[in-house]
């Protein structure tokens, strides 16, 4: 087959190259005209995603896989056409079509009839059909179900790993009618391979999801979950630190028999993700306070954080604080929503001298962002660990003079090598 994969971002180029590996000739779109031309001459154009470099260096050569910024060059005559363009929140958690609409507007002026068009941007429930086939079918003159099929189908995977989860999680498929659906189901059964999980209450595979909103809606409510069970783990923990208790053995302890699944406490959550979906969740069920509460509760742990630096050390006017960690969570260059925003915001608040550190960003990158860099070893009074990055678990008070406090807001570091030094985490354990 022909396949058209427009956003060729940290999951749109996985998923061209998974698409090509599979034997069909892959054309990317991309507004980025570096981005174009890294993959067409076969260099991954972000670090970080495991065998991407790899697939890349053989598949653009053999020319199973290309990259262009033009719609017209692209769309006409594929049999498919995959959208992976991201969907953001506003100001005030609303979602932002902006870029999505454009993408959508420039593939409807150049859809031909027999093309299946599938989006694997999270959604919130109800836009596959009342936003895209309208617009589509205005744009192109074309009618869905007859002349072409519109399908979601939600991309489940997580960055850095993305060809090991398009294995291992079933792809979910619904249409606005019973013939797209069969038809999303067929494409997905010839871009995908899956291994088996017997864990699976069905063979892993192409699931049929029944229809556009159920599928969207399962996107939505997995990950929504996580937060809302991080949201309860972090009141937890928030009690636990009143009252004295080792949170992370209260949820061991409720974990060790099959009906608990407690997530674990932490300063952020962060990514394009968990932060994100609940809020396009809301947007169609605003009554839905459980998410909401969540949400805010989980919004607010950096600031509980400091405030735990401040209850034990009072003002923090002109102390030296090194926060550690950029990222939203370790080992990924990448901070979308992450916690060190609000971290270092809470901080400069009350008078602190901030600086911010992360082995995955040079010292100009950290600037970027408004940042004074830190550099372990430099003299420091507080250090706040907002990412959990393996370089982490081996520091010690060493590594800081002048240390008066270290706050581990992700249980990364080791207690039994924080003797002499005051080590808090949220919760109270590790």
């Amino acid at each position: 087959m022909r396949i058209a994969v427009v956003a060729l971002g940290k999951i749109g180029l996985p998923l061209a190259v998974q698409f090509a590996r599979q034997g069909h000739d892959v054309v990317g779109v991309d507004v980025s005209q570096q981005t174009v031309d890294l993959v067409n001459e076969g260099t991954e154009p972000f670090p970080g995603e495991a065998h991407l470099q790899e697939y890349l260096s053989e598949l653009v050569p053999a020319g199973k896989l290309r990259a262009t910024t033009d719609y017209g060059d692209a769309i006409p005559g594929a049999d498919a056409v995959v959208l992976v363009v991201p969907l953001f929140v506003d100001e005030e958690s609303r979602p932002d079509f902006g870029w999505m609409d454009a993408a959508t507007r420039s593939l409807a002026k150049h859809l031909t009839p027999g093309t299946i068009v599938s989006y694997e941007t999270t959604l919130p429930v109800g836009t596959t059909r009342g936003r895209w086939k309208p617009m589509l079918e205005e744009i192109s003159g074309l009618k869905e179900g007859e002349d072409f099929h519109l399908i979601f189908s939600p991309e489940r995977v997580l960055t850095g790993r993305v060809f090991q989860d398009l294995r291992r999680y079933p792809k979910l498929v619904g249409g606005l009618n019973e013939a797209g659906t069969q038809a999303g189901i067929a494409l997905y059964q010839q871009l995908l391979e899956f291994d088996e999980r017997p864990d699976l209450p069905r063979p892993n595979g192409v699931w049929d999801m029944g229809s556009a909103e159920a599928a969207e809606m399962a996107k939505l409510a997995e990950t929504t979950y996580r937060d809302v069970n991080i949201g309860l783990a972090n009141q937890f923990a928030v009690y636990a630190d009143k009252v004295g208790i080792d949170v992370y053995r209260v949820i061991d302890a409720c974990n060790s028999q099959p009906y608990s699944h407690i997530h674990r406490p932490g300063i952020a959550v962060g990514g394009h993700c968990i932060p994100v979906y609940p809020r396009l969740y809301l947007s169609t069920d605003p009554d839905a306070t459980v998410v909401s509460t969540a949400r805010w509760y989980n919004a607010d742990m950096p600031e509980y954080a400091v405030s735990r630096v401040e209850e034990i050390l009072g003002d923090l006017k002109g102390m030296k604080i090194a926060v550690l960690g950029a990222s939203y969570r370790g080992g990924v260059k990448e901070t979308a929503f992450s916690g060190v925003f609000a971290t270092v915001d809470a901080l400069v608040k009350r008078g602190a001298v901030v600086a911010v550190e992360d082995p995955m960003y040079a010292d100009e990158e950290l600037e970027a962002f408004g940042w004074s860099p830190y550099h372990i070893g430099d003299q420091v009074d507080v250090v706040i660990v907002q990412a959990d990055h393996r370089d982490y678990t081996t520091l010690t008070p060493a590594d800081f003079p002048g240390i008066t406090l270290l706050f581990d807001g992700r249980g990364i570091t080791d207690a039994s090598l924080w003797t002499g030094v005051p080590r808090l985490t949220i919760g109270g354990g590790r």
